[in-house]
């Protein structure tokens, strides 16, 4: 499977076992720790605050497209906003924060 920059899983993967199974996913590994949390990681990014416009809720890819310059990029506006629920949290009108 190719890896596209800006996708979760370009920031390596670790095994973990769900209900018996074993998954791969790109939380967790250090690659998308450091790109959180290390030194230029998105955490220390600055915010900007902006609004969902008409036509964008429930689509973090669309909105991620549209700020961010990529779909792939989906996962950085759900984890920048603490987004577990797009159908709930992803509401036209309402504010986000965006990294610069």
């Amino acid at each position: 499977m190719e890896r596209k920059k800006g996708s979760r899983s370009s920031y390596g993967q670790v095994e973990i076992k769900h209900k018996g199974k074993v998954l791969k996913t790109s939380v967790g590994s250090a690659q998308y720790e450091d790109f959180f949390a290390g030194e230029k990681g998105l955490r220390n990014f600055r915010n900007t605050n902006g609004n969902i416009p008409l036509g964008y809720e429930h689509r973090p890819d669309l909105i991620s497209n549209l700020f961010l310059e990529s779909p792939l990029s989906w996962w950085v506006i759900c984890e920048r906003n603490a987004i577990f629920d797009v159908f709930e949290q992803l509401k036209s009108g309402e504010a986000i924060r965006l990294p610069l």
